[in-house]
């Protein structure tokens, strides 16, 4: 084989070895516990040494974003942040908010949707009002003039 030095484990693998001499010790290999066998977003893993001293890998599930605002895009509060599939597993008061629109907007955009169904309301009544007030002086100017 390679040469014959006692600082590397193996002669050949001398560049993927640790070396003994100095202190380190070797790297336990792992191999992933499910059918994916490749380093993907949805197969993420942490070691863990059991208490028989054994280190093995567990699997770590995904994060969850949370629901957003359908209006800003900011994510809601007193909503928790969890998985699709999670959410189904909550009671309808862990959900959402109680509040018109609870879960799916958030605080200021409904209360900018209420202020502007109120003005919008204010400006039908007061075109209203106007209309009235015009109808009224024209009638006495048309009554004059047939006269």
């Amino acid at each position: 084989f390679g040469s014959s030095s006692s600082q590397w484990s193996h002669p050949d693998t001398s560049a993927c070895c640790i070396p003994l001499q100095l202190g380190f010790a070797m790297v336990e290999r792992l191999t992933y516990r499910r059918q994916c066998r490749y380093n993907t977003k949805g197969n993420k893993c942490r070691k863990v040494r059991t208490p028989g001293g054994k280190l093995v890998l567990q699997n770590v599930k995904k994060t969850g974003k949370g629901p957003k605002c359908g209006d800003c895009g900011k994510s809601l509060i007193g909503i928790p942040c969890l998985r699709p599939t999670e959410y189904r597993r909550l009671k309808k008061r862990e959900r959402r908010v109680s509040r018109a629109y609870g879960g799916s907007r958030c605080g200021t955009c409904v209360r900018k949707r209420v202020v502007r169904a109120f003005l919008i309301e204010e400006q039908k009544c007061v075109k209203q009002v106007l209309a009235e007030k015009l109808s009224a002086t024209k009638e006495p100017s048309k009554k004059a003039s047939k006269k």
